[in-house]
């Protein structure tokens, strides 16, 4: 089977660090094997999505020495989004949730790998359809259409799927046509991924994925989630936090295919 890897930035901030080692890792692998490394980019944020950054992030990509192909943005897909969603609305497997996070938070019993755990306040109630709404999955409905499930990551091995750890997770949010769970599962089949890399931090999606995946039929490829870049206190290098640009170092005029070789050495230059 041909490797398939891909890189799938959203374009609400510049590159960092983190994006760079995520980059190197999926585009090694697909190279190492023969196989594509692809781009995608993730705009469906709203507002947040910024179209400029696009360029950004191939300038970004080439001063590291990387090559790809690219295909289409997510931005061209909400029609695929759209009709999956239908698909597991007209199973009842979806339900309309107006909670705000707050809402979420004080009624939660437990925490999951992302936070409060959803406690299924909207599932027991009727909801205005008036009333802008996310749509989220049954889980234990999905878990009983499905049966147990399985997934294979290249670090870690054979996993049990276990999309019952975060409760009923949004696959349509209130103002977006698809959740993450939903578009990035959905893009993965589009674009022919066999070999989906990502951060560690992403292995608990992983599990949800596999669910969507088995709901809707799509081929299941094999994960790669590799190891973190960190800041000097420890944290994951974020835009939100900050992190230092990839587009400010390239324009300062610092060497993009040392750092690359740097990052393949393992000498990470914000941490471990």
């Amino acid at each position: 089977m041909e490797i398939v890897t891909r890189f799938a930035p959203s374009p609400n901030g510049p590159l960092h660090l983190g994006h760079a080692f995520a980059a190197i890792v999926a585009h090694d692998l697909a190279q190492a094997a023969g196989g594509r490394f692809l781009l995608r980019i993730e705009d469906i944020d709203g507002p947040r999505s910024r179209a400029e950054l696009g360029d950004e992030f191939r300038r970004d990509l080439e001063w590291l020495g990387l090559e790809w192909e690219e295909v289409p943005a997510q931005s061209t897909r909400l029609d695929s989004y759209t009709a999956a969603a239908q698909r597991l609305r007209e199973r009842g497997l979806l339900y309309p949730c107006i909670c705000t996070r707050r809402e979420i938070e004080a009624a939660a019993t437990r925490k999951g790998p992302e936070g409060p755990v959803y406690p299924g306040t909207c599932k027991r109630r009727a909801i205005d359809p008036a009333l802008p709404a996310a749509l989220r999955l049954d889980v234990e409905k999905a878990l009983a259409v499905t049966g147990q499930l399985f997934w294979m990551d290249e670090l870690a091995g054979k996993q049990v799927a276990d999309a019952a750890a975060g409760g009923d997770v949004v696959i349509v949010r209130k103002d977006l046509p698809a959740s993450y769970h939903l578009a990035a599962t959905l893009d993965d089949a589009a674009d022919g991924s066999t070999l989906v890399t990502r951060g560690a931090d992403l292995f608990h999606a992983t599990h949800v994925h596999r669910l969507i995946q088995a709901l809707l039929d799509l081929p299941v490829p094999r994960w790669h989630h590799h190891r973190l870049l960190l800041d000097e206190k420890g944290r994951k290098l974020a835009k939100r936090r900050g992190s230092p640009a990839l587009s400010d170092r390239r324009e300062a005029g610092e060497d993009g295919l040392m750092l690359a070789r740097q990052l393949r050495l393992q000498h990470l230059p914000s941490g471990t």
